[in-house]
């Protein structure tokens, strides 16, 4: 089991660094503006379903990417504009917007075909240049996608580090802090809040292309539960490290350790016998437990 284990542990590596990235983009709504936003089980899937298509149709990478990050933004956009404009509660927005990408998912990867719609897409590295690939997860090379990915994430937490300092940035934050007070100081609440919608899923749209790189294929149910995933990875990451890391580039930094710690526990549990099955309990077992650590903590200080 332990060697097992022990091989498991690039794979794992790779994928939380993926989910990472996807992490912070809910770092950027749950933490930073204060909404739950659903939207990210469906522009997880779209980025993916997007790149997959345009790679499969012939369209360069870094295009494929820029269309897919281009998707989860217009994705944020409406979920945006149905908080802000429509005066609709933002966890009901997130799930409309959510319900009506299942539907454009599958006509994404559907396109060009006689049904317009698929529920699956796969790649191959094989026909296609893919920036990662689980195939090469162990190589000692600059295929490895382990390497790859950090450099996503260092560009990701360097570029959200300084647009948060701006003035448009600390009026996002502003914004998650005290809407109301930062309102009477002259800022456009509706706008800063649908910027933080946007940034956030064309983070999880980038999270998503590269995941159905990695995996070598797009699915309609690949976001599914993606929401507690993220969620669970902000969570571990900030409980473990919140003490340590008080700049926010760590603070996003430590988002992407706590996707990594969940994936490392989840091929541990796996390699226990755990079914895969019970995964999505498992997980929401582990964020209610990381949820309810601070307050059982004030409880036992004020005993």
């Amino acid at each position: 089991m332990l060697l097992g284990l022990i091989n498991s542990m690039p794979s794992a590596i790779a994928q939380g660094l993926i989910w990472g990235i996807m992490a912070i983009g809910i770092y950027v709504t749950y933490k930073i503006l204060d909404i739950a936003d659903l939207t990210v089980d469906g522009s997880l899937c779209t980025g993916g379903a997007t790149c997959v298509i345009l790679l499969v149709n012939g369209c360069p990478m870094w295009l494929a990417l820029i269309c897919s990050i281009f998707v989860g933004m217009l994705a944020g956009l409406i979920t945006g504009i149905l908080i802000t404009k429509l005066k609709i509660p933002a966890i009901l927005a997130g799930i409309l917007t959510q319900l009506a990408l299942y539907s454009i998912n599958l006509h994404i990867m559907g396109f060009g075909t006689t049904s317009f719609s698929k529920s699956n897409l796969p790649i191959s590295v094989d026909k296609y240049s893919l920036l990662v690939s689980s195939r090469y997860v162990r190589e000692l090379s600059l295929r490895n996608p382990i390497i790859v990915v950090i450099l996503f994430v260092a560009i990701v937490i360097a570029i959200l580090y300084w647009f948060f300092g701006t003035e448009l940035g600390c009026s996002i934050r502003a914004t998650g802090a005290n809407q109301f007070m930062a309102r009477s100081q002259g800022i456009n609440t509706d706008k800063t809040k649908v910027i933080g919608l946007v940034i956030s899923n064309s983070l999880v749209a980038l999270s998503g292309a590269l995941l159905s790189q990695y995996q070598g294929f797009a699915d309609i149910n690949m976001g599914r539960g993606a929401i507690v995933i993220g969620l669970a990875a902000v969570i571990i990451g900030e409980q473990i490290f919140d003490k340590v890391f008080k700049n926010f580039a760590l603070k996003l930094f430590a988002c992407v350790l706590g996707a990594i710690i969940y994936y490392l526990v989840i091929q541990f549990v796996l390699k226990l016998g755990l079914s895969t099955d019970d995964l999505k309990m498992l997980t929401a077992i582990v964020v209610a437990i990381f949820l309810a650590i601070p307050n059982l903590k004030k409880g036992t200080k004020s005993c």
